[in-house]
């Protein structure tokens, strides 16, 4: 397969002699996040946070917009420390819509608010709280996709997740968007076969 070039398994050759998916290919910012990032379990709760968070934030948009505007979003929102955005009011809302820097839409920065303060009280009621109510939805069994058109965007687990954090008063959680979030911090191993990331599960033992 030459450089740049699409093989049957849906991969792309990068100039680096790799095989990586269409959609991380092109892109330095991409290339790297899907290099050093996707797919890596995170286990922390402010981890799994600022990724929620992040998720719906892209809804509609491109994942590359998201992480070039990842640094501000960071600043913006105290590096989305659950405890300091569950205390945001009215002020941090209008400073948040006045930052040009992130995505300047209210619906999502107030879910974002909302979302923080469902995170905090998460922690009585489920023992190790959001990180390990997400992680609770991991499938028994693993996509084994050979080329882009065989990955799902949601899966039985991803709507029971969406489910429960709705009844946990949680927003912008649609299940196609908790598929992402569970591909992108490990859950679900979505990778392609010949792809050069290793699983990340067989990767951490």
């Amino acid at each position: 397969m030459r450089e740049g070039a699409f093989g049957p398994e849906g991969l792309v050759l990068g100039p680096d002699g790799l095989a990586r998916p269409a959609w991380a290919a092109n892109d330095p910012l991409l290339r790297e996040y899907y290099d050093t990032e996707w797919g890596l379990p995170v286990r922390d709760e402010r981890g799994v946070f600022e990724r929620l968070s992040l998720e719906a934030f892209q809804s509609g948009l491109s994942w590359s917009t998201i992480l070039r505007k990842r640094p501000a979003f960071r600043t913006a929102f105290l590096r989305f420390d659950p405890d300091a955005v569950a205390a945001f009011g009215p002020a941090d809302e209008e400073r948040l819509l006045s930052d040009a820097h992130i995505i300047r839409n209210r619906a999502k920065i107030r879910a974002t608010i909302s979302n923080a303060r469902a995170t905090v009280a998460l922690r009585a009621s489920r023992p190790g709280g959001l990180a390990a109510l997400v992680w609770s939805y991991a499938p028994e069994l693993m996509p084994a996709p050979r080329t882009l058109g065989e990955v799902p965007t949601r899966s039985p687990e991803s709507e029971a997740l969406a489910r429960e954090l709705r009844h946990r008063g949680f927003r912008f959680v649609g299940p196609t968007t908790m598929f992402a979030l569970m591909e992108a911090i490990g859950v679900v191993d979505t990778h392609l076969a010949g792809a050069h990331r290793p699983h990340p599960r067989a990767a951490s033992r």
